[in-house]
């Protein structure tokens, strides 16, 4: 199933707060700029999907399926900040907000073949 471009950066954004401890609506929200109410909507359609576990007033979990997708999600994410700040030189801010963009439009074919130069660190 094809995932939205806000619905990756949620289950991606529960990843990083899973990676500091327990993950909690209000601070999805606030890591991502949006109302608690707007969270909380995305959050049961990634539930919906089999993505994570939330109760109401609770810590919000991610399965295994949403733990693999949000791993590969990040990879990709990492991969281009990688390539665009140290293959091509970009600075370290615009090269984080551009690969936030540019992972959700890459093909896969593309993405193999930044990774392989990421890999050889080969400068452009």
């Amino acid at each position: 199933m094809t995932m939205s471009q806000s619905l990756e950066d949620y289950l991606e954004m529960v990843s990083f707060l899973a990676d500091e401890g327990e993950v909690r609506v209000t601070d999805i929200a606030s890591r991502l700029g949006v109302s608690k109410p707007s969270a909380f909507t995305a959050l049961k359609n990634l539930e919906a999907q089999g993505l994570l576990e939330h109760e109401h007033y609770r810590r919000v979990n991610l399965t295994t399926e949403g733990a693999r997708q949000a791993a590969d999600i990040r990879e990709r994410h990492s991969t281009l900040t990688a390539f665009l700040q140290d293959t091509i030189g970009v600075s370290a801010e615009t090269a984080e907000k551009d690969a936030c963009k540019m992972e959700h439009v890459l093909s896969d074919e593309t993405l193999k073949k930044i990774k392989a130069l990421v890999k050889s660190k080969k400068k452009i």
